[in-house]
């Protein structure tokens, strides 16, 4: 197997207070340029018993990332090792990780159409097939774990983890379950200048609890219907207030680069990495960081490679790095992990249809969108909102977004341009009924009260 030791690509080189914003900023591309990387969550279980997986074991998510790494394929999966244990594999721009409660994870190459993005994800689940038929294991495409508690899920042995697993319970009630037991699917797109960024941001703020809602996905908590139809995003709610949720500054006329940098700034650390170990500073400032005033690292100041770390620690429902990351979709099948970039494509890579979402959103408050983010996890598309109901509105942003795959016109070799990707969120927004519905209501009608149904009904194939 091939390994590669984690924490030695980053650069290590001081960043000064005036050069944070820089970070963002060198992510502006010409329009060219532009593409989409496309990264889902699975929640993996044991065919026998329907117990989470393991990481320890013949049976366990350790042998099988080092049989992924160790196929036959024309693929070349690096080993990213911990500890002497893999912890991801690495395929140039693209990587499968383990999320704390063994949720795997691939996180795909940026790509141009979704055509490409779509067969990416059918050329995992074929490799993964494979192995997980032999191993006797599969993987759920759903929002949250429908069975099993919090203490019956194995944390994998990333260090990262334990701080933040020993700090979560200090800010929020429910960030452990976020690690344990949600999935999602999410999308990255580009932003060609400040103007462009600030646009997008915007838009992705306020129709993101309309992408809830359609990618309700995880009506279930320890084997029973929880009143929700998205437990994943409620996890999000209960959190860590202090980075998550949606910045006000985003609704600001002025907003840009600087205003981001100032709430990142204003997130807690949770640790920095020295010589491929990370060093728990949980709840430390990064303002006092660069000043040399961090406690646990005395008259030392903060890397480029830190300022990137920390970045990566924000959890907002849309998060800017180098590129906007729409992160609000229960995780799902393979139509659904194909039809949520081509949502935000239609959506944000049109310059008609940018200008319809802005001004269907333009007068949308800060407030507007935190109801809607509150309710949206508990009733989806029925939610009430400006004299109409979600569904309402979520219909009119799928209308943008097919108008704008059929004006970008990306076809595959059959002649069909990306906007066959919407299928699901069509389906479900004229229904006016979530995956999360019809599961409830299986589960009531057919399946005698029990969720075990599931492992089959939700398994990726």
């Amino acid at each position: 197997m091939k390994k590669q030791k984690v924490g030695t690509i980053l650069e290590q080189k001081r960043i000064y207070r005036e050069n944070l914003a820089d970070y963002f900023r060198d992510g502006c591309k010409p329009k060219a340029a532009w593409k989409i990387g496309t990264e889902h969550e699975k929640i993996g279980f044991c065919n026998q018993s329907l117990r989470p997986i393991p990481y320890f074991g013949e049976k366990s998510i350790e042998k099988l990332l080092q049989r992924l790494a160790d196929c036959n394929h024309d693929e070349q999966w690096l080993a990213v090792l911990e500890d002497g244990h893999p912890i991801a594999l690495k395929n140039g721009l693209a990587s499968i990780t383990l999320e704390p409660g063994g949720q795997l994870e691939l996180s795909g190459a940026p790509l141009a159409t979704i055509h490409e993005t779509h067969a990416e994800v059918g050329q995992h689940f074929d490799l993964l097939r494979q192995l997980t038929k032999e191993m006797e294991m599969g993987f759920l495409g759903l929002g949250f774990q429908p069975k099993w508690k919090r203490e019956d899920i194995a944390w994998m042995p990333k260090s990262r983890y334990q701080v933040m697993r020993d700090y979560m319970p200090k800010v929020g009630d429910l960030g452990l379950d976020m690690m344990l037991r949600t999935a999602t699917t999410q999308a990255n797109l580009d932003f060609s200048d400040e103007a462009d960024m600030a646009k997008k941001m915007r838009v992705a703020y306020c129709l993101q609890p309309l992408v809830t809602a359609l990618f309700a996905a995880s009506p279930f908590i320890e084997g029973k219907p929880s009143g929700l139809l998205s437990a994943r995003a409620n996890c999000w709610l209960d959190t860590d207030a202090k980075r998550t949720g949606v910045p006000s500054c985003v609704f600001e006329d002025d907003f840009g680069f600087e205003a981001w940098t100032e709430w990142v700034l204003d997130v807690p650390m949770y640790f920095v990495m020295r010589d491929a170990t990370y060093i728990d500073c949980a709840g430390a400032s990064f303002r006092d960081f660069l000043e040399g005033d961090l406690s646990i690292l005395p008259h030392q100041y903060p890397t480029y490679a830190d300022w990137e770390l920390h970045v990566s620690t924000t959890f907002p429902e849309v998060r800017l790095k180098q590129f906007i990351e729409v992160r609000g979709a229960d995780a799902g099948g393979w139509a659904w992990i194909s039809a949520l970039p081509a949502l935000w494509k239609g959506l944000l890579y049109d310059a008609e249809a940018l200008n319809q979402a802005w001004d269907m959103i333009q007068d949308w408050s800060h407030e507007d969108v935190l109801y809607l983010c509150q309710n949206t996890p508990k009733t989806a598309l029925k939610t009430e909102f400006l004299d109409k109901n979600v569904q309402y509105h979520a219909q009119n942003m799928l209308d943008i977004a097919e108008a704008g795959l059929n004006r970008i016109q990306d076809n595959n070799e059959d002649g069909h341009n990306e906007s066959i990707y919407l299928k699901p969120l069509l389906e479900v927004a004229s229904s006016g009924e979530t995956q999360a519905e019809r599961w409830f209501n299986s589960c009531h009608e057919e399946w005698q009260q029990s969720v075990d149904p599931m492992f089959e009904t939700a398994a990726h194939p």
